[in-house]
């Protein structure tokens, strides 16, 4: 396979510049990759066409020196997200056959960015599911592989995104984070994940899952692509009333590697039981790292985060079970047959929605139903403030936090899909930043003993994202991450 596929994508950027190659060669080297990939299914829908003709255009302005920000750059799409005239079903049956006549505005905004669409990329059914193991179409398979060749998952719900960008099937790729849905398959697979701000980037034209939480962000190689892709993704949108209308600075200028005097906060509450003594050992790793760049780490209090997790477990399914009642066999999507419309309604939300779906709707119901709202509901949202104060009051002591970004490294395929507790447990070193709308990301920053990818979480203040991406590059400086996967799927 060509060595085209290896590269970064700021390295792709330059070497497209340069006429080092063109874009139909760049496209065409992740066109053979990707169909040489059926074995890790990280792709619901490959656009080979698509791909080949948006690279033709972009090879013409690159040759009238009319080039755009991510002119000729190959990327992968989460399922989520609304592709005009391409199959979009958040990776459920429910949705099978549907193609939007619209595009979503993270994605209308890469391609008018120059960006060439590869496909749509796996995930969990509506993003409900942290290994990606409840997408109708599959699991995701990682690229590494776990002790005697076991199959491990990638991360979820945005696994196909991850596995994409790890297995060299595409530059760059967007993913959703909810609860941890960006950080926690980078984590797994060895890349960097980024989710910004809520309401740093427009939601419209995702597929929505719980509306308060979801945004959208990327799964990269490096800091630098992340910069490049956020650039193009951020921005004020009049059609998402959730998103604000704040300047969007240049993040690339802000890689300068001077974080002399910055303050990382390290959550004390994040020590928690049974933590793995690689990943605790990494944690201290990176903190070493960042005071000899010349930040000042200091112990930070975050109280609520035990709470963190179980009422973002009554607030997500709350919001779900809001957001899907519109999946009911009448505008789109499959229809059963019914004696009545409430049979039909009944006959094809059971036939269309997987198990893990159907049981965050029943929670969801069930918590805001009368008599049990105030109960749950209102005391999760109470909770929620907490959280967020607790954030506010860390950062009058830093600027940014220090924290692992999963409990574990990648676990094998079946291994907690029968035990929804323990598949909730992955979430809960990333679930606070969703409660509190912070931007955070993920970096790769070593292995373990069995030579799978570790990730640091570093978490920045709202909107400060240039920051947040200051500090991960000098945290992926030190780490020099290059651990890659045998490519065991290749045949």
């Amino acid at each position: 396979m060509s060595d085209l596929t290896k590269i970064s994508l700021s390295q792709a950027r330059d070497g497209l510049l340069a006429k080092d190659f063109s874009a139909k060669e760049l496209a065409a080297a992740h066109i053979k990759m990707i169909e040489a990939s059926g074995a890790l299914n990280a792709y619901v829908c490959a656009t080979p066409a698509i791909a080949l003709a948006q690279a033709e255009e972009s090879d013409k302005r690159l040759q009238t020196g009319d080039a755009r920000p991510l002119e000729g750059l190959p990327l992968g799409v989460k399922d989520l997200f609304c592709v005009k005239g391409v199959a979009s079903t958040a990776c459920s049956k429910i949705l099978e056959g549907f193609t939007p006549s619209y595009e979503s505005t993270c994605t209308a905004q890469l391609w008018n960015a120059g960006a060439v669409l590869l496909g749509k990329l796996n995930n969990d059914e509506f993003a409900m599911g942290s290994s990606n193991e409840t997408s109708v179409y599959g699991t995701v398979v990682n690229p590494y592989r776990g002790a005697g060749d076991v199959p491990l998952v990638a991360g979820g719900s945005s696994g196909g995104s991850s596995c994409a960008v790890a297995a060299n099937l595409a530059l760059a790729a967007t993913g959703t984070d909810t609860g941890g849905s960006i950080r926690q398959p980078a984590s797994f697979t060895g890349t960097l994940g980024l989710k910004p701000t809520y309401g740093r980037c427009s939601r419209w034209g995702i597929i929505a899952f719980a509306s308060s939480l979801d945004q959208a962000g990327v799964i990269t190689r490096s800091v630098r692509d992340a910069a490049m892709m956020l650039q193009q993704m951020a921005g004020f949108d009049s059609k998402d009333s959730t998103s604000c209308d704040i300047a969007v600075p240049d993040y690339e200028a802000a890689l300068t590697g001077d974080i002399k005097g910055l303050r990382v906060g390290i959550p004390k509450e994040y020590r928690v039981d049974n933590m793995p003594s690689e990943i605790e050992k990494l944690w201290q790793q990176g903190e070493q790292w960042l005071r000899d760049a010349g930040a000042e780490p200091v112990e930070v209090s975050l109280p609520h985060t035990k709470y963190a997790l179980p009422a973002y477990y009554i607030i997500a399914p709350a919001e779900a079970s809001s957001n899907l009642a519109r999946y009911d066999g009448v505008r789109y999507g499959i229809r059963a047959e019914g004696k009545n419309i409430d049979d039909m309604y009944a006959q094809t939300r059971a036939a269309g929605f997987g198990d893990e779906v159907v049981r965050r709707i029943m929670i969801g119901t069930y918590v805001l139903s009368a008599g049990y709202y105030d109960a749950y509901y209102l005391k999760a949202l109470k909770v929620r403030r907490l959280i967020a104060q607790d954030f506010t009051k860390a950062y009058e002591k830093c600027d940014v936090l220090l924290t692992p970004t999963a409990p574990s490294s990648a676990f094998a395929i079946g291994d907690k899909i029968d035990d929804p507790l323990a598949m909730y447990s992955n979430d809960i070193f990333t679930v606070p930043t969703n409660m509190a709308g912070l931007p955070a990301v993920s970096v790769p920053s070593g292995v373990d003993g069995h030579g799978l990818p570790l990730g640091l979480q570093l978490i920045g203040q709202a909107f400060k994202e240039d920051e947040l991406l200051r500090v991960a590059s000098v945290l992926e400086t030190a780490a020099d991450f290059s651990h890659k996967p045998q490519q065991w799927w290749v045949s």
